[in-house]
């Protein structure tokens, strides 16, 4: 937990919150709109754009929040999971909810959420929408936990519905099969409520086609940006006629920008470019490609399954000569078949490791499962033991999973106490 949070009784009431996740996921939206209810229905006060997808929704709707907070609006943004505190997944203007707002909401709707058994995102979703109401946002920018027909966010109705590419993640819960998958990520379409789209695969696309006539709303897939520059200090590209820069570092944030761009295109009529400029350079959003240091260069990236991990890999080929020496660290979930298709040939060589809270997968037992999908990974205790490694020739690369963000970000001396983005 960040230094900023030390009193202990909101230590208490965040493992409280935490603890709902023994819970699990529940099907349906019937105990999300039940204590919604008791909280006099806030959603209904508020305006939101909803994203669904696999990859690119946290960088999405944080490029989509700054261009909207770009023309003066008061913004709202929900997202998850967080890095270094719970805080994060809820902000107005960028600022993370307060503890004592938390604490005002489960003090007045704790015995509700007991009574209807809600789990951890459900309760997290409903604190959400609360604070959003009780600061009158604007508009609010909201990201599915996972899937979309039932994620608990799926109670709104938004003025747009907003789709990242779609690929295999979470296959336990969601479907075997990516026609499944979609389907699932389809079900935030909603009547008269337009769609608007990254690039999908054929059969992926179909889907959402099918969804879109069936709920009687328009839907339209953005072109690709064109002219895309990568370097170290940010991305450049050309989309609509004009040229934009970005300070986060990849192909893959090009694409989300642009379809950040047409969806903020889509709500706001007439928007001017240099607002859309302005928005797009001053969105941060750490954990995606962070350089945490240049001499030697080491990476940091959330990246978790097999399209994401291909996607920051295909970013460090295009600024580095040499393969990276990797470090990758997992939760007991993911899927090593599909992530060691996209691993396999592109280490240097491959480290891994675990956590101390115990979230993570053993670094031995990762290690041994990846030996046996034909990948060489070493174990190491800790990110000193890694960076030990790191030679000039070389650049280093830490990905797979938010839990290490704490710990990379201590090591590395990056502040993130305030979470203020």
């Amino acid at each position: 937990m960040s230094r900023l949070y030390m009193t202990s009784d909101f230590q208490q009431l965040l493992q409280k919150l935490y603890n709902l996740q023994r819970l699990g996921i529940k099907t349906g939206l019937e105990h999300t709109c039940e204590l919604l209810e008791v909280c006099d229905n806030p959603q209904k006060k508020i305006k939101f754009i909803h994203l669904a997808g696999t990859n690119g929704k946290g960088s999405t709707a944080a490029f989509i929040s700054s261009i909207l907070r770009s023309i003066g609006l008061k913004v709202g943004l929900y997202t998850s999971p967080h890095l270094v505190s719970f805080n994060e997944r809820i902000r107005v203007d960028g600022i993370p909810i307060t503890n004592n707002k938390i604490v005002e909401f489960m003090e007045l709707f704790s015995a509700d959420i007991q009574r209807i058994e809600n789990t951890f995102f459900e309760t997290t979703s409903a604190i959400a929408f609360w604070h959003f109401a009780r600061e009158e946002v604007d508009i609010a920018v909201v990201e599915t936990g996972l899937g979309g027909r039932l994620d608990s966010t799926n109670v709104i109705t938004p003025e747009i519905a907003v789709i990242t590419p779609i690929s295999l993640d979470h296959r336990e819960l969601l479907g075997n099969d990516l026609v499944t998958i979609a389907k699932e990520k389809a079900g935030i379409i909603k009547e008269n409520v337009p769609v608007i789209c990254n690039h999908q695969e054929n059969m992926v696309k179909n889907v959402l086609l099918e969804k879109a006539a069936e709920m009687n709303t328009k839907i339209s897939f953005v072109k690709p940006p064109t002219d895309c520059t990568v370097t170290m200090e940010g991305t450049f590209f050309h989309y609509k006629d004009t040229n934009y820069q970005l300070t986060l570092i990849g192909e893959h944030q090009a694409l989300n920008a642009a379809l950040a761009v047409a969806a903020v295109q889509e709500l706001e009529k007439g928007i001017f470019d240099i607002k859309i400029k302005r928005g797009l350079q001053n969105t941060t959003w750490p954990g995606r490609f962070q350089v945490l240091s240049k001499t030697p260069p080491v990476i940091y990236d959330v990246a978790h399954n097999e399209q994401g991990i291909r996607s920051v890999l295909k970013t460090f080929n295009q600024l580095f000569k040499q393969k990276p020496l990797g470090l990758i660290v997992l939760k007991e979930d993911k899927e090593l078949e599909l992530i060691a298709t996209a691993l396999r040939g592109q280490f240097e060589t491959l480290f891994v490791m675990d956590d101390t809270n115990g979230l993570l997968m053993k670094s031995k037992t990762l290690a041994a499962h990846l030996n046996k999908l034909g990948i060489s990974a070493e174990p190491v205790k800790n990110l000193r033991d890694f960076t030990d490694h790191l030679q000039s020739d070389y650049a280093g690369l830490v990905f797979g999973s938010h839990y290490i963000a704490e710990a990379v970000f201590e090591y590395f001396q990056f502040s993130f106490d305030t979470a203020v983005i």
